[in-house]
């Protein structure tokens, strides 16, 4: 990538659990959420992070905004020409982050104040950062419903008045109330009907097209993914195993779990006669500082060295096209299938 367009830059970002015990709450362990994940982001387009739930998909987008405090790593995100550490940022360098880095959230129910008027939740943002008050507070949040195509006479309502994609849409004229450059949409639209789904993907890629938004678009639906990514990245415990173009990825699947995890995913066409691949095991959380690949005891063509090192993600494609793959045997690959014509 190209330094300049590189908005988002995460490197090596780990986060680790504290497991206590007994009566006096002593230590006795921790459970790795989050371990060595590195990525970057480009202005613009929409990164899929995929996964099983428990990967960590949603501790990386918190960390990155630092709703919870990371373990180690560093997150550099782009500001006016600028790159600001967020790990390291004081009170006003994060203020700033934060007004240029807003997040979807998953359930549209819990997400929004049941006791505030959709006036006071859209406008708390312009309030709290001074940026818009009294008729140009209404005025603006009047312009953000009109936005994710809500009457602006809604404004005087509650949540509890809205459905579950009306509510949604308010979450996003939310997120969209300070003109951030990055929205982290942590699985949008699992908790909606699939016809409200459709609707949401496409209001996403409107907003997107319209306010030259970047999105990370945290799911564990992979049709969804593949509609709406340019990149995606797959995660298994923590770990970044596979990083390609959504085209090239749900192609060519290079690493075993990505193999798996698309083989699972069901097919609406009249010409695919796959056969599910099934995996041996449980997922486990390994101790800290284990060593060889994580994926091993699950892998069905694991070799010596897999247990012996963890594989690095290295580039299997060319340089204009990068595919990143975290498996010693990815030079061999086991598709799961060609892509089927339309």
């Amino acid at each position: 990538m190209m330094a300049g367009s590189v908005l988002l830059d995460v490197r090596n970002l780990k986060k680790s659990y504290p497991v206590q015990k007994g009566f006096l709450k002593r230590v006795v362990g921790y459970v790795r959420a989050v371990d060595d994940v590195s990525f970057q982001v480009n202005q613009g387009e929409t990164l899929g992070l995929v996964g099983e739930s428990g990967c960590g998909k949603t501790t990386v987008a918190r960390c990155i905004l630092r709703a919870v405090e990371p373990s180690a790593g560093q997150t550099f995100f782009r500001v006016d020409d600028k790159m600001i550490d967020i790990t390291k940022a004081d009170k006003r360098e994060l203020r700033i982050v934060r007004q240029n880095c807003q997040m979807i959230f998953q359930d549209p129910y819990s997400s929004l104040n049941p006791r505030k008027r959709v006036r006071d939740i859209i406008g708390e943002p312009l309030f709290v950062n001074g940026v818009a008050l009294g008729k140009a507070l209404d005025e603006r949040v009047a312009q953000l419903m009109h936005a994710v195509g809500l009457p602006s006479e809604y404004m005087i309502r509650y949540p509890h008045a809205f459905s579950g994609g009306q509510r949604q849409r308010i979450g996003i004229a939310r997120a969209l109330a300070l003109n951030p450059k990055l929205i982290i949409c942590d699985e949008p639209v699992s908790a909606l009907d699939v016809s409200v789904q459709a609707q949401m993907l496409n209001l996403l890629k409107d907003l997107q097209d319209e306010f030259g938004l970047t999105y990370i678009f945290i799911s564990h639906d992979l049709g969804v993914v593949r509609h709406v990514s340019d990149r995606v990245a797959v995660m298994y415990l923590g770990r970044l195993v596979e990083i390609a173009s959504s085209r090239e990825l749900f192609r060519r699947p290079l690493h075993p779990y990505s193999q798996a995890l698309l083989a699972a995913a069901p097919k609406p066409h009249p010409k695919y006669r796959g056969e599910i691949k099934v995996l041996e095991g449980e997922v486990t959380n390994p101790p800290v500082g284990v060593k060889g690949c994580l994926f091993r005891d699950r892998c069905p063509s694991c070799c010596d060295s897999c247990a012996e090192e963890y594989p690095p993600l290295r580039n299997v494609g060319s340089e204009a096209e990068p595919h990143l793959v975290a498996c010693h045997l990815a030079d061999q690959p086991d598709p799961v299938e060609e892509e089927i014509e339309e």
